[in-house]
């Protein structure tokens, strides 16, 4: 029996950007079957409510050529990363770095995820040079503020972002003098 490598990539995913897309589709080529984590995280004070990031994302993956969407399966959780990992079999957490900056936070998650479940490797994938400077905290923070996303996040992504924040009051800046 040929066992299928399965992997999960985790995040808040608040909004999906550009960049979490171009790592879930390198991912789909590393693994058989890739779960998506959408983690609730109440903690980080999310823009979207997880249901709403999880369908979010499941429009994304929707949108994904070759196949890739068949693989692909979309999740909310709010265990511990290990715990989510074993309950959906897999043996690969895939994360995504961005710059140096991310590499510290992200080598003492996988030491300590190592320790909880020695059977799950974790794997780093590099953003693709495009997409480094992309974080969800800077395109919350560019939406607010009226300015134009199209750049970092899709067309189906950027309309979530227009509709959030349409009619929001903007913080004006005092004028000096």
């Amino acid at each position: 029996m040929i066992q299928r490598r399965v992997g999960i990539y985790p995040g808040t995913f608040d909004p999906i950007t550009n960049g979490h897309t171009d790592i879930i589709r390198r991912a789909a080529r590393i693994v058989d079957r890739l779960v998506i984590g959408v983690a609730r995280n109440d903690g980080k004070g999310p823009l979207f409510a997880t249901d709403e990031r999880v369908e979010i994302v499941r429009d994304e993956i929707a949108h994904l050529e070759n196949g890739d969407a068949e693989r692909i399966e979309v999740r909310a959780f709010d265990t511990l990363l290990m715990g989510f990992a074993q309950s959906v079999g897999a043996k690969v957490v895939i994360r995504g770095l961005r710059a140096v900056s991310d590499f510290e936070y992200e080598f003492q998650m996988a030491g300590m995820n190592a320790r909880l479940n020695p059977e799950i490797e974790t794997v780093f994938l590099m953003a693709s040079d495009r997409f480094q400077f992309i974080s969800s905290r800077f395109v919350k923070e560019i939406g607010m503020l009226g300015g134009d996303v199209s750049h970092f996040v899709s067309p189906r992504v950027t309309a979530h972002l227009v509709e959030r924040f349409n009619g929001a009051q903007v913080p004006q800046r005092r004028r000096r003098g």
